[in-house]
Formats: structure tokens, C-alpha cells, sequence
């Protein structure tokens, strides 16, 4: 296992070399600590949100597994958002190795989000994102975070709704208090389903 540095560079290869998983979401939705949770590696992250600019990834054998940099608050101009939208869009248009991509979104927060954004006649971020993957095929699991602040019971049926998925698609956690087995259980019955049972091993 090795820490890299990578932009769009070098993702395409021969289909029986190196794979992928990305992990996505806007600025301070906890993706860095899910990681750490579901792989066991700390990767780098910014001491303040929208500062983390680049992607961290983390190989494991022939599995890449991708902290994408979090966008929708970046510290610094409009321009500065959009190169990192950009920067995710070209990512993914380009990348042929990606077998999945684990979608972080604040549970606690998302609704309230969502409909700001709505009141100004644009499409929110989150939903953006989780339709763009959709466009290109990508298996996405949506990691609905911080639920240990979630006091409506109805959220998730919220969350799944505005998304246009089932409630059995998002996967409730808590990242920062480890409680992330209903993603896990996911990830390694997707892994089956793909006949990569050995991928298991790479989770913590």
C-alpha cells in the first residue's frame, strides 16, 4: 500500500490492470474520515474546509481507492470552484478504471442545502454529482454521514427521494463514531457480485 499524487493522468490502462473507487462529496461532508474508517488509511485533508485541492489516493495491490478533493466550498474565488468541478468532471469523463464510487453527503445538512439551492432555480451540487456518476455507468453508493446528528426519522426517505433512488440505496453512517457496517456489508457483497471477493481484505 502507497500514498500517490495523481490528477487525470495516466488513468487509462488495459482493463485487467489497475481498478478504482472514488470517494466524492462537497467540502466537509467527512469524507476523509470515512476512509480512514472503510480502508484503515488517514489521508491528508485540509485544516479548514474547501482547502484540500488535490485528490488523495491510497493503492492497495491493483485497487486504487480515490479521496476526490471536496467541492462547493472552496475558500478563495468562483474560479476556484469551478477549476475543481472541472477537475472532477474531466476525472471521471477520462477515467475507464472505476469500478465504483462511494457518494459522501451530510445527512444532517443535505435537505437544508438542497432546497437553498432550489429557491434559486439551480440544480444542487449533491443531486448534480450523484446524476453525473449515474450518466457514466458507475456503481454509487450514497454514504448518508453524520446521522448521529439526524433527528428526523423521515430523512433518509428525504435524501432518497430527492436523489430519485430507493431507501435501500443510501447507506447510513457515522463516520466519526465508526458506525459504518451497513456501506461495508454493500461494499463487499458488490465485491462478490463483481468476482472480486479478494477486494474484502482491502476493507478495515
Amino acid at each position: 500500500m502507497h500514498f500517490t499524487d495523481s490528477g487525470p493522468k495516466s488513468k487509462k490502462g488495459k482493463k485487467d490492470e489497475l481498478k478504482e473507487i472514488v470517494l466524492v462529496g462537497r467540502s466537509n461532508v467527512g469524507k476523509s474520515t470515512l476512509f480512514y474508517q472503510l480502508f484503515g488509511k488517514k489521508v491528508r485533508k485540509g485544516k479548514k474546509p474547501g482547502t484540500t485541492l488535490k485528490p488523495n489516493i491510497v493503492q492497495f495491490r491493483d485497487l486504487i481507492v480515490t479521496d476526490m478533493p471536496g467541492f462547493g466550498y472552496i475558500k478563495g474565488d468562483r474560479r476556484l470552484n469551478e477549476r475543481i468541478k472541472d477537475f472532477f468532471v474531466e476525472y471521471i469523463e477520462t477515467n475507464d478504471r472505476i469500478i465504483a464510487a462511494i457518494q459522501v453527503l451530510d445527512a444532517a445538512s443535505f435537505l437544508e442545502i438542497v432546497e437553498r439551492w432550489e429557491k434559486r432555480n439551480e440544480i444542487p451540487i449533491d443531486i448534480e454529482m450523484h446524476e453525473f456518476l449515474r450518466e457514466f455507468n458507475i456503481e454509487t453508493f450514497v454514504a448518508a454521514n453524520k446521522m448521529d446528528k439526524v433527528e428526523d426519522l423521515d430523512s433518509l426517505k428525504k435524501i432518497a427521494k430527492k436523489l430519485g433512488v430507493s431507501l435501500d440505496e443510501i447507506y447510513p453512517v457515522s463516520a466519526k463514531f465508526g458506525d459504518v457496517e451497513s456501506l461495508k456489508n454493500a461494499l463487499k457483497q458488490y465485491f462478490k457480485k463483481i468476482k472480486r471477493d479478494d477486494l474484502i481484505s482491502v476493507l478495515r
